[in-house]
């Protein structure tokens, strides 16, 4: 559990977090962004995703063709992504390419060019992304669940926005939002592998990041209030139906989000879990069943999935609902407690030995927690989780009017009303 962790806050908000791995050639290299989808205003939806994908397409010093081909030479293992709450770039190498790698990061996020042409392909590239997206029920049915889960909020809004919003973005919308939203206030550089902090710092020094002003960080956004859904959307192609039930959470900073970790666990989180057991092992209903628990800076979703033939979902419904009610009336045992925790454990310990992990770790806890907060913590507030307190988080979460039901299939019979929920 060897952490080396250094920080430097520069004045004008850019933070930069190193975490030293002796003993390892590689280095992971991210650039982090408190700008996700739920930042953007609602004629604006997807323009976080949209400029994610274009500063790929060219800067004042390098063509699209350039980048790809300096993105291979250094082992292709790229990575940009958008979520509502953040966008991120990281790149893992080998540490003597630090330098080069960064430099080309640096250049996508300081420099972009966002040529008139280069925007309307991109825009015809994402709205094939979105038809891609309809044609996966698992990806469809959950923008659905999430539109309904938070109406009226930017939460419920797809991260990829809209064909009519995307096709708004020209070069004069796209550097406006690049400019007033992608400041250095709002990123945060991180480096885990191989790493000297000191002259790390000294790269980030030497760039165009650090020459503006000081400015404000994203303000936190309006928190949702989440709504207990029934949604049935009917698709005969399908020949599989996709169904969740779900109930708002803990979110990302609460002092309840181990125990909520662990629950969700418990319920659906691996081949020994609950749901996995009975819905797959023991009558073989489906393929694919779980449930997590998704986490944001002020709200939270638990979730169970699973998809089945059409005639079985009130069957798969009926046991889901019948383990959530079980847990409500009689907690869990200290036994699948343990053997959580210990699952919990392994995944923590291990993920410290993979530079891209902790380089992603350390932006986490940042813009989360505003802080690093040690292995050591993390793993005590676990082993500090008592089988009471997850008894009592599922009895606070999981009631009959904070139950959700969304399902996608070819459904004509299916008809689920609120009682079918009843927990208690």
């Amino acid at each position: 559990m060897n952490e080396e962790i250094r920080e430097t806050r520069f004045e004008n908000g850019l933070t930069v977090l190193t975490d030293r791995m002796a003993g390892v050639r590689s280095a992971t290299l991210g650039f982090f962004y408190r700008v996700g989808s739920r930042n953007e205003p609602d004629e604006l939806n997807g323009i976080s995703h949209f400029i994610e994908h274009t500063v790929f397409k060219g800067t004042e010093r390098r063509s699209a063709m350039e980048i790809a081909i300096e993105q291979d030479r250094l082992g292709g293992n790229l990575d940009a992504f958008t979520t509502h709450e953040e966008t991120g770039f990281a790149i893992k190498v080998i540490d003597n390419q630090l330098p080069a790698a960064f430099d080309l990061l640096a250049d996508l996020l300081s420099n972009p060019r966002f040529d008139a042409t280069d925007l309307e392909n991109e825009q015809r590239v994402i709205i094939e992304e979105m038809k891609m997206m309809e044609d996966s029920p698992e990806e469809h049915l959950s923008d659905l669940f999430h539109r309904e889960f938070f109406p009226g909020h930017p939460l419920g809004l797809s991260i990829a926005g809209t064909p009519e919003t995307v096709r708004t973005f020209n070069g004069e919308a796209t550097r406006s939002y690049f400019k007033t939203a992608y400041r250095p206030a709002n990123l945060v550089i991180t480096a885990a592998g191989n790493i000297d902090h000191d002259r790390f710092v000294e790269m980030v020094a030497e760039t165009a990041l650090c020459s503006s002003e000081a400015n404000e960080r994203e303000k936190d956004p309006i928190p949702p209030t989440p709504a207990a859904p029934i949604i049935i959307s009917k698709r005969p192609d399908l020949e599989q139906a996709h169904m969740i039930i779900a109930a708002p959470f803990p979110d990302a900073r609460s002092k309840e989000r181990y125990a909520a970790d662990l629950l969700a666990n418990i319920i659906g989180g691996g081949t020994s879990s609950r749901l996995w057991q009975k819905v797959r092992e023991e009558r073989g209903l489906a393929y694919s069943v779980g449930a997590s628990a998704l986490m944001f800076f002020d709200s939270g979703i638990f979730s169970v999935f699973a998809g089945t033939s059409p005639e079985q979902v009130e069957e798969v419904l009926d046991i889901v609902l019948d383990e959530l009610r079980w847990i409500v009336r009689n907690g869990i045992s200290p036994d699948e407690l343990e053997l959580m925790k210990d699952q919990t454990r392994a995944s923590i310990l291990l993920g410290l030995e993979d530079s891209a992990g902790r380089a992603g770790t350390l932006a986490h806890m940042e813009m989360v927690h505003g802080r690093q907060i040690p292995v050591e913590e993390t793993l005590a507030a676990i082993d500090a989780v008592t089988a009471e307190a997850v008894g009592e988080l599922a009895r606070e979460h999981f009631t009959t009017e904070k139950i959700a039901f969304a399902a996608l299939g070819d459904l004509d019979k299916l008809d689920i009303g609120r009682e079918r929920l009843t927990i208690r």
